[in-house]
């Protein structure tokens, strides 16, 4: 597979709502507007293309002064395990250095750790986390 990485690539709601239903699972579906959401909330994003089809996607957020973070870490099944993921993150890296930032961060479910410390360069670190939600 040839992706295109692409920082700050266009995207349409549909495709990213479909990829995220892709890999979070149909229990998180939503008809979410990613387009007003990462006009209004992030740093940037990346996306990977196979010919027109959205096979990844990784949102880039940050505190404005030397903090990024990366959410919405996606690719599509069909695409897994060929390194889309710890490319689009490549490209995510790249872009927060260039902007100055100090620290990129990311959490993840335990079960990832070998893909984001081995492939990707992320460090452990203590972290902690509250739910708001029941």
């Amino acid at each position: 597979m040839t992706c295109k990485y692409e920082w700050r690539g266009p995207v349409e709601n549909h495709e990213v709502n479909s990829l995220h239903i892709d890999a979070f699972g149909a229990e998180n579906s939503t008809e979410t507007d990613w387009i007003s959401l990462l006009e209004e909330n992030s740093f940037g994003w990346v996306t990977a293309r196979d010919g027109l089809r959205l096979v990844g996607f990784v949102n880039v957020i940050s505190d404005g002064q030397i903090h990024a973070w990366v959410q919405d870490v996606m690719v599509f099944s069909g695409s897994r395990h060929l390194g889309v993921g710890s490319k689009l993150l490549e490209v995510a890296r790249e872009a927060s250095k260039k902007a100055g930032f100090v620290c990129l961060h990311v959490d993840f479910e335990e079960r990832l750790g070998k893909f984001y410390f081995q492939a990707c360069g992320f460090q452990p670190t203590a972290a902690g986390i509250i739910h708001l939600r029941d």
